[in-house]
């Protein structure tokens, strides 16, 4: 099975709060949309030891860019649900890519919308 993690999810796997060889074992691929990766790295880190972590962490993942297929799966989405626009580019990547959405922000998705949730461990 192939999981989207969400821009949480990537944050809580740099900080250790979700332990990154537990969580990666249970899928085959581990994807993350353009989205997600522009959201990541458009933070202003303070630290520059910390923003390496993240962009190591990033190139782990296979980024998912917008295909004509997403378009048209997030105007499906924002028709029918009240949902911002970079979440419904997610969750449209997800669908039509065929991959378990991991976010742990489900109001983010709707609540119509099913999304797997991770919480971060203290």
């Amino acid at each position: 099975m192939k999981a989207l993690l969400d821009s949480n999810i990537i944050i809580y796997l740099a900080q250790g709060k979700i332990d990154f060889d537990s969580f990666t074992e249970s899928y085959e691929e581990l994807c993350i949309s353009v989205i997600t990766y522009m959201e990541v790295l458009g933070y202003r880190f303070q630290d520059e030891n910390y923003k390496q972590k993240i962009e190591t962490l990033l190139n782990l993942f296979t980024r998912l860019d917008i295909t004509e297929a997403i378009v048209k799966e997030v105007i499906t989405i924002r028709q029918r649900y009240s949902i911002k626009l970079p979440d419904a580019i997610i969750l449209a990547t997800a669908r039509v890519t065929k991959c378990e959405l991991i976010s742990n922000n489900e109001k983010d998705f709707s609540g119509e919308i099913k999304v797997k949730t991770i919480p971060p461990q203290p």
